[in-house]
């Protein structure tokens, strides 16, 4: 039924949404240059990487020595609009389409992140990554990381029909109302480097 719903709600977003998204990549193309899509490696179901798609909000301008400027300092105006009506998240339904990633889930990290969790912080990896779920409902890019992988947890030992319907309307409301962007201080989150906290 996941998988069922997964499909067709996407399918019926991209469609309705397709003057919208295709208006946005224009102005990707426009504003940032080629590639229109940023593609990154992630981790997915049990760890299994997949390749991850995001309208670009950065540009790739470097610094003397040839190495990606800070985010803060490639995040551009354009990118910041995009981010705060979660624009640049709408092409990971490509994600889910294919059946890499759910609706619903916990959020995929960076691959380089999986040798640092514990045990129980691995146990995220045991459903596929959502664009959304119970931690960006409950605060998104201003929890603390180990905030978000209890909620995470959570999620793969509690999640239902009823709790995903519920994560989604919230997700609506928290994008309408544009909490939790990000991190104080950051343009996002700040990387994690592991915990010694027991879960």
């Amino acid at each position: 039924m996941k998988r069922v719903i997964d499909l067709i709600v996407s399918v019926s977003i991209l469609i309705l949404l397709s003057p919208i998204l295709i208006v946005t990549a224009i102005m990707v193309r426009l504003k940032l240059g080629a590639p229109i899509l940023f593609t990154q490696q992630r981790p997915g179901l049990h760890g299994k990487p997949f390749n991850l798609y995001k309208f670009r909000t950065m540009s790739n301008l470097l610094d003397s020595k040839g190495q990606l400027l800070s985010d803060e300092l490639r995040l551009t105006s354009f990118g910041k609009l995009l981010r705060k009506y979660s624009l640049d998240e709408f092409p990971q339904l490509i994600n889910v389409i294919r059946g890499e990633m759910s609706l619903v889930g916990p959020r995929p990290f960076l691959m380089e992140y999986l040798p640092l969790y514990s045990k129980e912080q691995m146990a995220r990896h045991n459903v596929k990554p959502g664009i959304t779920g119970w931690a960006q409902v409950n605060g998104r890019n201003t929890l603390t990381w180990e905030e978000k992988f209890k909620m995470d947890v959570w999620y793969v030992e509690n999640h239902n029909l009823l709790l995903d319907l519920k994560i989604l309307m919230k997700t609506a409301i928290k994008v309408l109302k544009k909490e939790g962007i990000s991190q104080q201080g950051q343009v996002t989150m700040e990387k994690f480097t592991g915990s010694n906290e027991v879960m």
